[in-house]
């Protein structure tokens, strides 16, 4: 009995002495929500640029030389894909080059910008991607339509980015993806018409372009300073050009691909 007596007690002592502890425990918590601690560092603010005096730059992408045949795709394996298209690999005429992206690559230093507010739709249309060649920041949102009676699986194949992939039926509500790291010519296929491929170009700056039809770019908006700028084809590499611009400058430059 007196064993069973002592086993109570000691019992009772120790659950005391458990509810004193949480009792403790809790009073730290209170002082911790009362005093402050050290935060996250705040996101840098973006460098602001004098518009007094932006630069820009701007000129035409060309081929010397003859385009390669552009090849035809046969499309027949979905009917809702109507026939043949042709792939878009390097798309030239008149001597000019479409499809170059063209971005400030070094010269910004570490200078920051923030993460525009637009958003970039990427459509999907006659199974194929438009625009073939796309520019955006680092976070910046895009917004992938289908705007054909198929379903599309759209699915970027990244270095240094995260891998997805997701399917699209038709009508459906876009898809609205970011990516966290920069990156150039980012590939993305489509898993359900292995023919369907454009390229993504993530950059931290908003200094970039894509050349249109007729070769020629523009970018505005550059604080005065030493750039390199990089010409890239998705076939035919990359070009890198140094160029100096002073306030207020408007120079030209050119690049030239061989096929």
């Amino acid at each position: 009995m007196k064993t069973k007596t002592s086993i109570a007690i000691s019992g009772l002592a120790a659950s005391l002495g458990l509810v004193l502890l949480a009792g403790c425990g809790n009073k730290p918590s209170s002082e911790s929500a009362a005093t402050p601690t050290a935060s996250a560092p705040a996101a840098a603010s973006a460098t602001a640029i004098d518009p007094a005096t932006a630069a820009s730059v701007s000129g035409t992408v060309k081929l010397d030389g003859e385009a390669p045949k552009a090849a035809k795709i046969d499309m027949s394996q979905d009917p809702a894909c109507k026939g043949m298209n042709m792939a878009e690999n390097v798309m030239a005429g008149g001597g000019h080059l479409s499809n170059v992206f063209v971005y400030v690559k070094e010269g910004l230093g570490n200078r920051t910008f923030d993460t525009p507010k637009d958003v970039m739709t990427l459509d999907q249309s006659g199974c194929k991607y438009h625009p073939h060649v796309l520019g955006v920041m680092v976070g910046q949102t895009i917004k992938i339509v289908n705007s054909d009676p198929t379903t599309h699986n759209i699915h970027p194949t990244p270095k240094d980015n995260r891998e997805w992939n997701e399917s699209q039926p038709p009508q459906s509500a876009p898809l609205e993806k970011t990516f966290a790291r920069e990156e150039i010519m980012l590939p993305v296929k489509c898993n359900q018409h292995p023919w369907m491929r454009m390229f993504v170009n993530v950059t931290k700056s908003p200094f970039f372009a894509v050349t249109g039809p007729d070769g020629k770019f523009e970018i505005k908006g550059l604080p005065p300073g030493d750039y390199t700028l990089a010409f890239v084809q998705e076939k035919l590499g990359e070009q890198d050009v140094k160029v100096t611009l002073a306030a207020k400058d408007a120079k030209t430059v050119d690049a030239t691909f061989k096929p």
